[in-house]
């Protein structure tokens, strides 16, 4: 065995070694632009160093109670000015951030802030009767045996006062009041450790209970920059968040802004007429979101719009597959889409697809296309491949051999809290199992094809869901579909379709829509892909722009195996 040898032997000290974290970001933005713009929300505007100050004071007020290392607070807020600043106050503290999805059941609720021991609980006074519930439930399944967390209510002048004013006599703690027991000049020390957690988040839970992904501070700090430099984020450039920041922490970006010195702006219901307003009238350079907001964007009508728009404005996608027609009317728009990959393990978005000069002499809808893969590792992912997961062999770089995508480097999190048997699995053979199977193409670029358990196996065939999807976006009259397996007593299951039409067509149309879908699946995909049922209406959503396609499936299922085949 060889034995990797320096050329000295010099150690770290405190002069020339410290431990990697995003909260250095805050104090450096603050120091530098003390009165540039960090956060507007309507009418509430705060500078870098009121936001550092408020941060500290967070920080100081946990601490006062106790709130420290090895503590967790959970935060139950939309993208709100509060849920910016616990990004940092919370880890300034010592503590570990557990920001929730609003969107939850409180039976769901209840069990996150059991398993991960919430001592604090932060929520928006909008949400504070699901946080009420979650907590009543958590205390009757211990029977009276946990330790009620300490309640903080947030309080935002754009909701109804009535719900301020309730939680205030459940005993809750107004978060401005909270702060001002702190100190804004409180002396935060980073970790010593940069394996030391920052946050926590849950994954959806919809097979089982919901696993809680552990992210340490070096990764954090690695993925805020690498925001940064894949995007070309200049300093002091302005992000809309449409994202929510419970999810993935915001992809990290709640941090990169701050490592910019940019503006934050808040958005506490995400609309297209939003979107397009902040965009002419707030000077927004950037956002992300899932696909379907820029669906929403791409079909909003004229009242909503407010085109052409001022400037080239940057968005960066993930969260599901973006269909290559919506990618192309989001360019013809004057957006500039940045497409890129991840998971909640892997700090949000980890893979890019980067552009191409050459790409540009292309026609759209083939630029489109290849802007909808995958693409390239992170520059802050060590490594990134497709392999055959039974025996962990890369598939070769034909377009077409289908694999799992793996991960494996600094922005992989620590693992899931309290359970090792999830953790076993998903570090199996030294890398991240992903669970999307995808293929890599001769240039390097991978392109997910389903998830594992979204694969539709009719006759023996591997049929994508995706790539079905992709074509169905095709068709004028769909403004969203989702394609899931149906039980099929001949092929064993078969494509089926939810479709969402777009405003203008009338609902006494469908039946001759659905005839019309199913031609035009006929004329553009092979015949074993077309769906053999269509079924119409709203598709249901989770809170980061999801469809969640469990619920589909078990839809499906529900009305029971087709008799025969229709082709």
């Amino acid at each position: 065995m060889v034995v990797e040898r320096d050329i000295d032997h010099l150690p770290k000290n405190a002069a020339n070694y410290t431990a990697l974290t995003p909260l250095s970001f805050l104090e450096r933005a603050a120091m530098i632009y003390p009165n540039r713009k960090s956060l507007i929300h309507g009418s509430v505007e705060y500078t870098w160093l009121q936001t550092y100050r408020r941060c500290c004071q967070l920080a100081s007020a946990l601490t006062k109670r106790s709130i420290t290392f090895g503590s967790t607070v959970a935060v139950i807020a939309p993208n709100v000015p509060a849920m910016y600043e616990a990004h940092f106050g919370i880890p300034m503290a010592g503590a570990v951030l557990n920001a929730v999805n609003v969107r939850l059941n409180a039976d769901t609720i209840a069990f996150l802030l059991g398993h991960c021991s919430a001592a604090v609980v932060m929520v928006d006074q909008e949400f504070f009767p699901l946080a009420e519930e979650a907590l009543k439930i958590l205390e009757d399944k211990s029977e009276g045996k946990s330790n009620r967390p300490l309640i903080v209510v947030i309080a935002d002048k754009n909701c109804d006062p009535a719900s301020l004013q309730y939680a205030l006599e459940k005993g809750a703690v107004e978060y401005d009041n909270f702060l001002e027991t702190g100190d804004p000049d409180f002396p935060w020390k980073p970790p010593q450790d940069e394996w030391q957690s920052i946050a926590l988040g849950y994954t959806s839970g919809t097979t089982a209970s919901p696993k809680g992904v552990v992210l340490h501070h070096r990764g954090a700090y690695l993925m805020a920059l690498s925001n940064a430099v894949v995007w070309s984020m200049k300093e002091g450039a302005v992000y809309l968040w449409t994202l929510p920041m419970f999810h993935c922490n915001g992809w990290c970006f709640t941090w990169t802004l701050a490592a910019i010195c940019g503006t934050n702006i808040c958005l506490r219901q995400v609309t297209a007429k939003a979107v397009y307003s902040a965009i002419a009238h707030l000077g927004v350079t950037h956002f992300s979101s899932a696909p379907v907001v820029l669906n929403t964007i791409v079909n909003a009508s004229k009242e909503e719009t407010i085109l052409p728009l001022p400037r080239l404005v940057h968005v960066s996608t993930a969260g599901a597959s973006p269909p290559p027609p919506v990618l192309a009317a989001m360019t013809q728009r004057g957006f500039r889409v940045l497409h890129t990959y991840g998971l909640s393990e892997t700090y949000g978005p980890s893979t890019i697809c980067t552009w191409k000069p050459e790409w540009d002499l292309l026609p759209t809808d083939v630029q489109a296309r290849l802007n909808a893969r995958q693409g390239v590792r992170y520059v802050s992912l060590e490594h990134l491949d497709v392999v055959n997961p039974t025996d962990m062999t890369p598939v070769p770089a034909d377009g077409k051999t289908m694999g799992e995508i793996v991960f494996r480097g600094n922005v992989v999190m620590k693992g899931y809290l309290k359970n090792p048997k999830a953790n076993e699995a998903a570090f199996a053979g030294g890398w991240y199992h992903s669970g999307d199977l995808a293929v890599k193409h001769p240039d390097g670029y991978i392109e997910i094809k389903d998830r594992s358990k979204d694969i539709i196996i009719s006759g023996g065939e591997n049929i994508s869901s995706v790539e079905v999807e992709n074509i169905l976006y095709q068709h004028p009259a769909i403004l969203e579909v989702s394609v899931v397996a149906r039980p099929d007593e001949q092929w064993g299951e078969s494509p089926c379709a939810f479709v969402t039409l777009k405003p203008a067509v009338k609902e006494t149309d469908q039946q001759q829509v659905a005839e019309d879908i199913m031609k035009f699946s006929r004329s553009k995909m092979p015949r074993y892909w077309v769906p053999k049922s269509v079924f119409f209406g709203p598709l249901p959503k989770t809170a980061t722009g999801k469809i969640p396609k469990h619920l589909l499936r078990a839809k499906a299922k529900e009305m029971g195996p087709l008799k025969k085949s229709r082709l």
